[in-house]
């Protein structure tokens, strides 16, 4: 379907102001009553010679010489990074928000009375994953004798899909003991 001239102005200029394919895709559709597919819209952009903008310049990660060094947190104030485990301490109720003494639960648990790098609850990873949208599963052991099946699914979120024991919630120091062997577990797997 060619577009009028005023139409293909207002690309130009939704390309201009920083649009990405999608959004000129979707303002086509609402205000030109337009269906386009993103290829086709890719098309039209090109053929109108637009150049779209890119949001964050591209590092050549060839030459690691060239990679620019993560950025330093404020002078004073630790850089906060959420990873696998921040997210799911706070999936399990574990946040910053808990009190402390419910977090040295872990030194009542006897869990400062085992070795670095053991601890009371053991994780396992299964070899394959046929569970739909998990990227990771296995079994888990608490200190209490209770068993699980865990996931991870696709966005990094754990879970469980069975336990032993219905209704069952770990302790603080197992959910937690739980979540270091789990990253422990799937760093060694390559995830």
């Amino acid at each position: 379907m060619p577009l009028t001239p005023e139409q293909k102005q207002a690309v130009a200029g939704w390309i201009a102001g920083g649009d990405s394919l999608s959004a000129v895709q979707k303002k086509l559709s609402e205000q030109f009553k337009i269906s386009l597919t993103y290829r086709d819209v890719r098309f039209l952009v090109d053929d109108l010679n637009l150049e779209l903008k890119d949001p964050a310049p591209k590092v050549d990660t060839s030459d690691v010489s060239k990679i620019p060094p993560p950025a330093k947190p404020a002078a004073g104030k630790p850089a906060e990074k959420k990873g696998f485990l921040d997210k799911a301490k706070e999936k399990l109720g574990l946040g910053k928000d808990e009190p402390a003494a419910e977090l040295d639960d872990a030194e009542d648990a006897g869990l400062d009375d085992l070795p670095a790098g053991a601890s009371a609850v053991t994780v396992s990873v299964d070899k394959v994953t046929v569970i739909p949208g998990a990227i990771a599963g296995g079994t888990v052991t608490f200190s209490d004798g209770v068993t699980g099946k865990w996931i991870v699914d696709q966005q990094g979120r754990p879970g469980f899909t069975e336990v032993s024991q219905p209704g069952y919630r770990p302790t603080p120091a197992d959910a937690q003991a739980f979540m270091q062997e789990l990253s422990r577990a799937l760093q060694q797997r390559g995830f």
